[in-house]
């Protein structure tokens, strides 16, 4: 393909540096803006930048949203959906579906109206409401946040007691020392199972195929312990339309198209034999989902992104093994702490052990002068990312990646694509959700 004009936006936080990087190092000419002023050095000698997006919708061939917020407001759907209207070639979603990750009760009556299953779930406004209900109907239960707090990711919190009694504990606690802030929650059922993400790339008029399915990874410790975090890693592989996606993204193709919608969906899942849950959605990139799926494409990403915002089939080929993105973090992550940052994180370089950088993504990182170092103040520089015939072989190459790499105070997590080979491949597969729809 000719080279073509990609304008990358972030309204909100910095988070689609590396797809601008791997763009612009396809030879298309490349701008990024940056709204916060914080992050506005991500990406810095990675990519060419500019200070008013705006003024470059002209020159643009393909404008790209990386997020739905706008501060703490919901708007770059409005946004693209006006960019459409005056025939420009966009990347991001619409009023409506960005209400489908704002308002969780919303995006159940969308599920529900298409003929896809849900869990019970209910929303309180009133933190003592709640507190009665769960006593008038004990289970456990999962308290999902409602509105901005819902970034808050440590306030999403997973019942572990069969008569609901610490959700009523976590409640109170809420109540006390959220109350404030915390307008607005869902109670939603917990069940067991496999928790698998369904993730389709939508060109505003149908889903290109193949299909993504992959694993998130949210809490900071291996095993699955500690506080909630944006992502610590994925594993993930493509496949065709089968039963899974049959079963849940499948059934709103219609109501997208009607949308125009354009860009990444994901529909995040509970397993089991009885049936499949959904849970929340992302109607957008995610992070960092987005890096590891771009490190599978073998069809080039500029093309592929090009060709989604003006409604064509990508003809999109991808690894046809699977993948693991692994996200190396630096205190104080995943919390809010500018002393522990500037003391241990900020600045700081990375430096490599060998001259590759295969599967070495940028997140919260800049270059100064050929040497790689810590950018923004949210501690996440870096995603490595492996791939493999197996699961197995992609973990392998991804954390052979990071004994590669040096800097001072980094994190990870080690058990990235692990439950895959600990039996959830084999449930997903005897379940049956892995064959034909």
């Amino acid at each position: 393909m000719d080279s073509k004009n990609f304008l990358f936006c972030s309204l909100d936080a910095a988070l689609i540096g590396d797809i601008a990087w791997q763009v612009h190092k396809e030879g298309h000419d490349v701008k990024y803006y940056i709204e916060a002023e914080s992050d506005q050095e991500i990406a810095d000698g990675f990519v060419p930048k500019t200070d008013d997006w705006r003024a470059e919708t002209e020159w643009a061939d393909v404008i790209i949203f990386d997020d739905i917020w706008v501060g703490s407001d919901i708007g770059t759907g409005e946004i693209a959906q006006e960019l459409r209207a005056e025939g420009k070639a966009v990347v991001g979603g619409t009023p409506t579906t960005d209400s489908l990750e704002e308002d969780r009760g919303y995006a159940m009556e969308v599920l529900e109206e298409n003929g896809v299953n849900t869990l019970e779930h209910r929303e309180f406004s009133d933190f003592d409401e709640a507190i009665a209900f769960v006593q008038e109907n004990p289970a456990p239960y999962v308290i999902k946040p409602l509105g901005e707090v819902q970034n808050v990711k440590r306030l999403l919190y997973v019942g572990r007691d069969d008569d609901g009694g610490d959700v009523v504990d976590v409640l109170r606690a809420y109540k006390k020392a959220w109350g404030h802030r915390m307008k607005g929650f869902q109670l939603q059922r917990k069940v067991e199972g496999v928790e698998v993400a369904i993730c389709g790339f939508f060109n505003g008029d149908e889903f290109v195929e193949p299909i993504n399915f992959n694993f998130e990874h949210k809490k900071l410790f291996p095993g699955n312990i500690g506080p909630q975090t944006g992502e610590m890693g994925t594993s993930m592989f493509w496949s065709g339309r089968n039963n899974l996606f049959a079963r849940t993204l499948g059934k709103l193709e219609e109501w997208l198209a009607d949308e125009g919608y354009v860009g990444s969906i994901d529909v995040n899942c509970i397993v089991n034999a009885n049936g499949v849950y959904p849970l929340e959605f992302t109607p957008r990139f995610g992070y960092p989902t987005i890096t590891l799926q771009e490190e599978s494409f073998e069809s080039p990403t500029g093309q592929f992104f090009y060709d989604l915002a003006h409604g064509n089939d990508p003809d999109l080929r991808v690894h046809s093994g699977y993948q693991v993105g692994v996200r190396v973090v630096l205190p104080p992550f995943p919390f809010d702490d500018e002393e522990t940052y500037d003391e241990n994180s900020r600045n700081a370089a990375v430096v490599f052990e060998t001259d590759s950088r295969e599967g070495i993504h940028i997140e919260d990182a800049k270059n100064v002068d050929g040497q790689w170092r810590v950018a923004g103040d949210n501690g996440m520089p870096l995603v490595v990312t492996g791939k493999g015939e197996t699961m197995g072989e992609a973990r392998e190459q991804a954390y052979g990646r990071i004994d590669d790499i040096v800097i001072p105070n980094l994190y990870y997590r080690d058990d990235i694509g692990e439950r895959w080979t600990d039996g959830d491949g084999d449930r997903l597969q005897a379940w049956g959700y892995l064959g034909p729809a």
